[in-house]
């Protein structure tokens, strides 16, 4: 396995013991300090390909290797120390008596000293605007606040791999832009981030890569630009790409020769006055 490949499934399947088949066929490799969307319909099994990284859920057939990690022979335990996941709803992820506790918690559990402990509580909750309620009880909090003590639980414990599902769902516009300078903090820190997400925009925004999923497969892998202007591809799928990028595509405004993805671009490129040719 090339050592700059960080996620690695081959031919990976997997079933539930409802008998739902919710992936079929998955073969991908993610590389190091990648920033990839996971895009698709509800129930196209987005969730379920990337609770494969990290060990909740075992390949019913094919294999996933983590860090060259086979995980059908690791512990949660051991896949966490590399891959750290943020539920869409707080709810089924918090458990501790206060913000503080939470965060304190994967990291202690993961082997760091006290002083690292120390340390990494006191990051994030720099990061994240949480020093006002280190000793709150987070289920007195508001959803938003608890979605934030959430992500902020897992970035305490400094993982590789950040997978984020559906992180802006609920959120509030300035919490929701906290998440993406997270996700751009965390390119520049060289990290590798999966997001699973509705939010086209964030999707644009942050990634440099997109997959999607349909129907328990994957049918599309491209950067941000080739996914959102397929336009087969996201009719098959039911989705739609940004509003400012179709925005730009109706009226044709073109950035350096391609259609805006951002409200940056669309804004730059109206004040050069370029146009489609």
């Amino acid at each position: 396995m090339s050592k700059n490949i960080i996620i690695k499934c081959e031919d990976l399947h997997h079933t539930y013991p409802s008998g739902v088949s919710a992936l079929q066929g998955v073969d991908l490799a993610i590389a190091e300090r990648e920033i990839v969307g996971v895009i698709g319909q509800n129930g196209s099994g987005k969730t379920t390909l990337v609770k494969h990284f990290n060990g909740l859920l075992k390949p019913t057939s094919g294999q996933v290797f983590v860090k060259g990690i086979n995980t059908r022979e690791a512990e949660i335990k051991e896949i966490s120390r590399h891959a750290g996941y943020v539920f869409q709803n707080p709810n089924h992820q918090l458990f501790a008596g206060s913000v503080r506790k939470e965060l304190e918690f994967g990291p202690a559990n993961i082997g760091m000293s006290a002083e690292e402990i120390e340390e990494r509580v006191r990051l994030a909750a720099d990061f994240f605007g949480l020093e006002e309620f280190l000793d709150e009880n987070p289920y007195r909090l508001s959803f938003p606040l608890r979605k934030t003590v959430g992500i902020a639980s897992i970035y305490a414990m400094d993982p590789e791999i950040f997978i984020l599902d559906e992180p802006t769902t609920g959120l509030d516009y300035t919490r929701a832009r906290m998440v993406a300078a997270l996700i751009k903090k965390l390119q520049d820190e060289g990290r590798t981030v999966l997001i699973v997400s509705h939010d086209m925009m964030l999707i644009a925004e942050c990634c440099t890569r997109v997959i999607v999923l349909w129907n328990s497969r994957l049918i599309g892998d491209g950067t941000p630009r080739e996914i959102f202007g397929n336009r087969e591809l996201l009719e098959k799928t039911n989705l739609a790409p940004p509003q400012i990028f179709r925005m730009a595509e109706e009226i044709g405004l073109q950035h350096n020769g391609k259609t805006p993805l951002s409200v940056d671009e669309a804004v730059e490129t109206v004040e050069r006055g370029e146009r489609a040719g």
